[in-house]
């Protein structure tokens, strides 16, 4: 009884308060600003008088409307504390003083878009982002296994936006943008202050437009890339029979149908007699969790593949069911193996069922969850770590592989060094 008093008393003052904060705020632009103020504030009175003469259907809607926001609100402010409380009344009375004052238009709608976008940038996490309407579409259709653009996965290392890796066949690939090259500029704009979700939106856009990215990589001049978007289907599973019974599987990303079309594609390379894989997860961004935990149930032993570590202490573990590994395994990796492919990778090498080849992995072992706002707009947020099952942390550090191989661009020689080591090694097990 005490608890549920106290909260209210306290809902009571915040409201008192976010009323004071919009009366002070109309009251500092009335002395600075004259008429403009006294006009807006009028605007204000004739709309709420307006809404109130609306049909009778409207006029329930909206107080159905008010009295829900006013309940969501009361939950939210009975769990802050002072200095919360305090912050919260600061940013509407920013807001207010903002459309009140300021000469353009304004609507209270934009300054809030802007100050959750704000907010969330806060974080300093480049995982972490506001989508508006377009860019959660754009972000769902990627995992469902379709979007649009030039087809580079992008990550933020250092303040400055670099390629994680381009997906296969897409115009990015094709022009020969690799992983870890950085992007300076898009349409000889400047890409230096800009956040990851700016630099997205921004190279994003309709099919048969052009874009022009200005990249840098290590050891080269800086050259200009001119692409045309395109509508990107992606297949993320291929594979076929290569000598000697290895089964080749190349996984591009991990969307909502990458589990089942990697059993399918196994189950295929089994009829054909296939004795060992090669798993390859080069240029592999990562994607869904749930995914990369169905591809290792084929080659890690019963056990841990991954546990995800929350903020509240919290974890969870994601175990394999296999009871028996079935074939000698190596593991294709490189700087552009991200996320759900180091969750692979790490399982296989800590539990020794495989080999890693190729070049230390990207180094992302953070998790993140999408939270829908009612609006068509979502948050993406990051609410966990997670560690492979020797309990290694392998963000911002990567994993190196078992065995080193550097290889030049094979685009240009037609060489794939690593994957030749790869069947060098996979020969010796069978």
């Amino acid at each position: 009884m005490q608890w549920a008093m106290n909260n209210r008393v306290k809902i009571i003052i915040v409201f008192l308060a976010i009323s004071m904060a919009f009366s002070g705020s109309i009251l500092s632009a009335n002395a600075t600003q004259g008429e403009n103020a006294n006009t807006s504030q009028g605007k204000s009175s004739n709309v709420t008088a307006t809404a109130v003469v609306n049909d009778s259907n409207g006029e329930v809607a909206e107080s159905q409307t008010r009295s829900q926001a006013m309940t969501e609100i009361a939950a939210y402010l009975s769990q802050m504390d002072a200095a919360d409380l305090a912050a919260t009344v600061k940013l509407l009375r920013v807001a207010q003083v903002l459309k009140v004052g300021y000469v353009g238009d304004v609507s209270i709608e934009m300054l809030m878009n802007g100050g959750i976008k704000g907010t969330v940038n806060a974080l300093g996490d480049p995982y972490s982002q506001y989508m508006d309407a377009k860019t959660y579409q754009d972000f769902m259709h990627m995992t469902e296994g379709a979007f649009g653009g030039v087809g580079l996965v992008l990550g933020s290392k250092d303040n400055v936006i670099v390629v994680v890796a381009p997906i296969e066949g897409t115009p990015g690939d094709k022009a020969g943008i690799i992983s870890g090259d950085k992007i300076l500029k898009i349409d000889n704009k400047d890409a230096k202050d800009l956040t990851l979700e700016q630099v997205v939106n921004m190279i994003r856009g309709s099919e048969g437009s052009e874009v022009t990215l200005t990249i840098q990589r290590e050891g080269e001049e800086n050259k200009d890339y001119k692409l045309v978007r395109s509508s990107i289907a992606l297949q993320t599973v291929s594979g076929k029979m290569l000598d000697n019974g290895i089964g080749y599987v190349r996984i591009s990303m991990f969307n909502e149908h990458t589990g089942e079309d990697f059993s399918k594609k196994i189950q295929e390379l089994a009829r054909q007699g296939m004795k060992g894989v090669i798993l390859d997860l080069r240029n592999n961004p990562g994607g869904l969790l749930a995914e990369s935990v169905k591809v290792a149930n084929h080659f890690v032993p019963k056990g841990p593949i991954v546990s995800v570590l929350r903020k509240d202490g919290t974890r969870q573990t994601y175990f394999s069911e296999l009871e028996a590994v079935k074939y000698p395994l190596v593991v294709l990796v490189n700087g552009g193996s991200a996320s759900a492919s180091e969750i692979v990778a790490g399982a296989v090498q800590d539990t020794g069922v495989g080999t890693l080849i190729g070049t230390k992995t990207f180094g992302k072992g953070t998790v993140q969850i999408t939270v829908p706002l009612g609006d068509e707009s979502a948050v993406k947020l990051t609410i966990a770590k997670y560690v492979t099952p020797k309990e290694r942390f392998i963000h911002g550090v990567g994993i190196e592989p078992d065995i080193t191989v550097e290889m030049p661009d094979f685009k240009e020689n037609n060489q794939d060094l690593q994957l030749e080591k790869a069947i060098e090694v996979l020969n010796e097990k069978l």
